[in-house]
């Protein structure tokens, strides 16, 4: 199944991160996101401030949908969205879901 398709599962503090290996595995399906030390992240440009902002309101109903939220960042015509699971302190199959939910809004 595509990871656009599955549904995020809360995660339980003290489950383990993903491991190197097994992010850079999930990347596969989400490759416009770069891999950080504890996060995924990926930019997009708008043509202006409106066009972010109308974005990042898609992206909030799918992040309420999944149960799972990106940190965004503004900048005018340009949004980073930076996602990790701060409950296990680093990366989940969580976050490669939403990576992939978020890239079908592109």
């Amino acid at each position: 199944m595509k990871l656009s398709q599955e549904k995020c599962e809360p995660c339980q503090v003290g489950t383990p991160p993903l491991s190197r290996e097994e992010a850079l595995e999930l990347m596969k399906e989400t490759p416009d996101w770069t891999l950080k030390d504890n996060t995924i992240e990926r930019e997009f440009e708008f043509d202006d401030f409106r066009g972010s902002i109308a974005f990042i309101n898609r992206v909030a109903e799918v992040a309420e949908e999944a149960g799972h939220h990106p940190d965004i960042f503004i900048y005018y015509s340009k949004v980073r969205l930076q996602l990790s699971t701060h409950k296990i302190g680093g990366l989940s199959k969580n976050d490669f879901i939403l990576a992939a939910k978020i890239d079908r809004l592109a």
